[in-house]
């Protein structure tokens, strides 16, 4: 049984409400892969209603932390400020879903990679085409820290491992980039392409000991170091 969804970070493939998702354990009887992409499934769709709420605030060029009062604690009369209020009060709680469906996303996978019969497999495309980039501001969007993806496999002397990337390491933040607008990984695709030999901060999460360590790395770009691509890793999307 392979994972639901794989991608190397220099391709990248295009393509629940998280307090009523199952549990983890698949105890209705359904497969793991199945859970997983029921799982997926919930999360683009609130991926998709939190893009249609952030394109409202975008007609008003605000994003969720806008002041939308005049310097003396007035509302500000250039803007809706009743229809921005409704708004970013309908995204605070899809956002608290997204946060618990990634918890719930994770625990699934950790069950399905435990399965005797789960097996694995990696593409290993070299091309180096990339979607063009959006015109959404980071500001639009909620940063959500939660996990996106996993760093599958990490090649010798280049920029990933001698940032400190390490097979096993979970990502949060990858620049600009985040669980809501990572888009099947073809904005982290985007972020390299567009930082080449610039240096990005990426948060991974790491299993260490017992527990887990949040760690920020820094990690450039660049197509000279004798392997394919800017990175030197693939990474698995969540």
């Amino acid at each position: 049984m392979g994972r639901p969804m794989e991608a190397n970070i220099h391709n990248p493939s295009v393509g629940g409400q998280a307090a009523n998702t199952p549990s983890a354990s698949a105890s209705n009887g359904t497969s793991s892969r199945d859970r997983i992409l029921a799982l997926m499934k919930r999360k683009d769709t609130l991926e998709a209603e939190i893009s249609a709420l952030s394109a409202v605030l975008d007609t008003h060029g605000v994003n969720m932390q806008t002041p939308l009062t005049t310097f003396d604690g007035y509302p500000r009369d250039d803007i809706d400020v009743a229809q921005i209020r409704t708004t970013r009060a309908r995204i605070i709680p899809l956002v608290n879903d997204m946060k618990a469906l990634m918890v719930e996303i994770e625990k699934a996978l950790h069950v399905h990679h435990a399965e005797p019969t789960g097996t694995s497999t990696s593409t290993d495309s070299s091309s180096t085409s990339v979607p063009p980039p959006t015109t959404a501001s980071q500001g639009e969007t909620p940063v959500i820290e939660a996990v996106f993806a996993i760093v599958d496999q990490v090649f010798p002397s280049s920029p990933a491992e001698q940032a400190g990337v390490q097979v096993g390491d979970k990502v949060k933040r990858f620049g600009s980039v985040g669980a809501l607008n990572h888009e099947k990984l073809a904005k982290v695709a985007a972020e390299v392409q567009q930082n080449e030999n610039r240096t990005i901060s990426v948060l991974v999460c790491r299993a260490i000991g017992d527990g887990e360590q949040d760690l920020e790395l820094q990690l450039t770009p660049r197509r000279d170091w004798g392997g394919r691509g800017m990175l030197g890793c693939h990474l698995l999307p969540l």
